[in-house]
């Protein structure tokens, strides 16, 4: 019996069990300290192997062939990792028990290293077995370094030939610049929080509970047990904390919240949002970072979404309460807060959050149970999303006439689609509402970023070491780039400097305030109107307002709803262009996309753009034969073509795409060390993100002067500059100044 527990394949298993364990351990969030709950892991890895190494022994006698020692021990191991990697470790079983193998070839090696010296006092024999194992550890951790990278670098390269003239160079302040106010900061809260000092003894104002119980029915059993022993409330007093960055004088001031995500609900979140809070107060906002952590995930359970109302009910009491305090329930904020000047700035599911909270701002009752009444209708004036779900909550919201900006990583492990699209495009305006709604696409930023206190990874350990991070950029650059676009939105918003709006257009308008990465920026207000968005029917030969369409010599022409890249829908539609030919085609033979404009919208002016949001999209679906692909040039070329206007006399002129615009290819991602488990976890290796592309209409008329604007009668796609491609096609129109 005793040689069965001093074997080295026995101590070799337990030993990487036991490893295993304590890793699992460490990082198994319970609210205790790291080093306590390690020690526990290891003792339950000790105990386990102990347990069922004694369970294998009373069970193998039978099997006497085979030599006992061995088998028994490798059972033993193989059924602790099993129980293992089901509670702590979600990864791909092949994976998992791949790496856990090489493990315990390291540690045999080094396990007999130590047997033949001690026992059989082999010293050079132990010693050939420790280096091996060092060595296979090296290679081993070289190895799986040397998955990090980024594989599409060269593919995500951007030509500057359109040499855009910056804001910068035009004189236009860098919306990160530190402005005149000085900035206090303070929190408020319940006062009694047992868990976070900031929220008790040291809270400058103290603010009554909040009843969220028909809002919440789901507070409930294990979830409802082990929170409110965590925290000492439940969700009949949940408290109003926040975290205040104010500007010192007189006001009053725009307010502004910031809410975070479902964050670990032990690992606070909202001390992570202070980058903003102090960039804005310094510029004269009153901000304010919210504390919604005790309903986000734990170890007892995650709501799953069925607390997403809540998310943004609770910021609406919050600006219920500083509307008392404007009013004079608090001395030192009478008439501190412009209360009809308000934004709301949502990370994650809080950006989510955001949108709800905006829609119910305009409801008398929770539409959930329409006995909890509402009565809020604050001045909300914008909104803004952060890497946001859309799909957690089970209403969709249907925004009117507020200002819109949401931003999104293309490394973004946790929400792997720009969901924040979707309430874009469900966004209407009225026609007189003067404001906007933008979309940033950034290359190489992820999730958990956008917030300082989360950490380069998106996912905690162990899941966290399967993630490719070498090619993200920094913390510090990705907040730069929020910083850049929010605190413009805000300044946009409440002060209307409209010296920003190029750059919600086109992020090269910014390109000296943001860091080195490719961008993606879609943009509309009221000063677009829309041709064709592809919505209307399934009919691709018309459009809306009488609009017809015509083709001449494409490979593909078809119109489609958008996918992400899981697979659900954009829910956004848009027409695939697809064309291929030789070089000695003949020009008048070209493939074309014609759109013919009726009367009533033919009046143009020198002033305005053409514009249309367009993408690159796959040339496998040209399905070109060998012999074809041989007789085409440029195959890997991007997307030039011609964009060529004509009047009611027959005048035409045309202008390349290139000439005015640098044309971005497809951001791909490779989000993990593995392919295979890239396609398993993310989905697809990108997602079709439209660009914003703009064509001014003095263009057309400096190169034909003769052209008259003011009769268009057809606009045409002509694809003379490569001779294969295929583009993804949505909002044609004209931008009016």
């Amino acid at each position: 019996m005793k040689k069965q527990f001093t074997h080295p394949i026995f101590l070799s298993v337990a030993l990487l069990v036991i490893l295993l364990f304590g890793i699992a351990g460490y990082y198994f969030e319970l609210g205790y300290p790291a080093w306590l709950t390690m020690v526990v892991g290891i003792l339950l890895g000790a105990i386990t192997v102990f347990l069922l190494q004694l369970l294998a022994i009373f069970l193998w006698p039978w099997f006497k062939r085979i030599p006992v020692k061995v088998v028994i021990s490798l059972i033993v191991g193989f059924v602790a990792l099993l129980l293992l990697r089901t509670v702590a470790f979600g990864w791909p079983s092949v994976l998992f028990y791949a790496l856990a193998s090489f493990g315990f070839i390291c540690c045999l090696f080094l396990l007999f290293g130590i047997w033949k010296m001690a026992k059989e006092n082999k010293r050079k024999q132990g010693l050939l077995f420790l280096v091996v194992a060092l060595v296979l550890a090296v290679l081993g951790y070289v190895g799986f370094s040397s998955l990090d990278g980024d594989p599409y670098t060269k593919d995500g390269e951007v030509s500057n030939s359109s040499n855009i003239t910056t804001l910068a160079a035009l004189g236009v302040e860098d919306p990160t610049v530190e402005g005149a106010f000085k900035v206090d900061t303070f929190t408020y809260g319940s006062g009694t929080d047992k868990k976070r000092p900031e929220y008790a003894s040291g809270v400058k104002i103290k603010t009554p509970t909040v009843d969220a119980s028909l809002l919440l029915p789901d507070w409930k059993g294990k979830k409802k047990k082990w929170r409110e022993k965590f925290w000492g409330f439940g969700v009949t007093n949940f408290p109003l904390n926040g975290r205040v960055y104010m500007p010192q004088g007189k006001g009053p001031f725009p307010l502004v919240l910031i809410v975070h995500g479902n964050h670990n609900m032990i690992d606070y979140s909202d001390d992570g949002y202070g980058y903003l809070g102090t960039l804005l107060a310094s510029r004269g906002n009153i901000v304010v970072s919210v504390d919604e952590n005790f309903i986000n995930a734990h170890w007892s359970g995650d709501f799953r979404g069925k607390e997403m109302p809540t998310r943004g009910w609770l910021l609406l009491k919050h600006l219920e309460q500083w509307k008392h305090w404007n009013a004079g329930e608090e001395a030192s904020l009478k008439g501190k807060v412009d209360m009809e000047n308000i934004v709301l700035i949502g990370h994650s599911r809080g950006g989510e959050a955001v949108s709800i909270a905006a829609a119910f701002n305009q409801l008398d009752r929770f539409p959930d149970n329409a006995n909890e009444i509402f009565d809020f209708n604050f001045g909300i004036k914008g909104i803004v999303t952060i890497a946001p779900t859309d799909y957690r909550y089970d209403r969709q919201m249907h925004l009117k006439n507020i200002n819109y900006l949401s931003l999104q990583g293309s490394y973004d492990s946790d929400e792997t689609s720009f969901w924040g699209m979707r309430p874009y495009h469900r966004l209407t305006f009225s026609k007189d509402f003067k404001g906007f709604k933008a979309g940033l696409y950034i290359d190489h930023a992820n999730h958990g970023q956008f917030n300082s206190t989360w950490g380069r990874a998106d996912f905690g350990p162990p899941m966290s070491w399967l993630l490719n991070l070498e090619p993200l950029m920094t913390g510090e650059e990705q907040r730069k780039v929020a910083q850049v676009y929010i605190s413009a939105f805000v300044d946009r918003v409440f002060k209307g400097k409209e010296v920003y709006k190029p750059m919600f257009q086109n992020a090269e308008m910014v390109a000296d305030w943001l860091p080195e990465e490719t961008y993606l920026s879609q943009y509309e207000d009221n000063a677009k109107s829309i041709l064709l968005d592809f919505e209307e029917d399934i009919d691709v030969s018309t459009g809306s307002s009488g609009i017809q369409v015509m083709a001449e010599n494409l490979k593909v022409w078809r119109e489609t709803e958008l996918s992400a890249r899981d697979g659900g829908s954009q829910e956004n539609n848009a027409v695939v262009l697809g064309w291929a030919y030789d070089q000695k085609h003949k020009l008048d033979s070209l493939p074309t996309y014609t759109i013919a404009l009726p009367d009533s919208l033919k009046n143009w002016a020198y002033s305005d753009s053409l514009v249309f949001s367009m993408a690159m999209g796959d040339p496998k679906e040209l399905k070109l034969k060998k012999k074809e692909s041989k007789e085409t040039k440029d195959v890997d070329t991007r997307f030039d073509f011609s964009m060529v206007v004509k009047d009611s006399l027959g005048n035409t002129s045309s202008v390349a795409i290139s000439e005015t615009n640098e044309l971005a290819e497809p951001i791909r991602s490779k989000f993990t060390k593995f392919k295979f488990l890239d396609k398993q976890m993310m989905g697809k290796n990108e997602e079709v993100q439209l660009k914003n592309y703009y064509i001014p209409m003095s263009r057309f008329k400096s190169n034909v002067d003769s052209l008259n604007l003011s009769k268009i009668q057809q606009l045409e796609l002509v694809f003379d500059k490569d001779s294969i491609g295929v583009i993804i096609l949505d909002d044609l129109g004209l931008n009016r100044r």
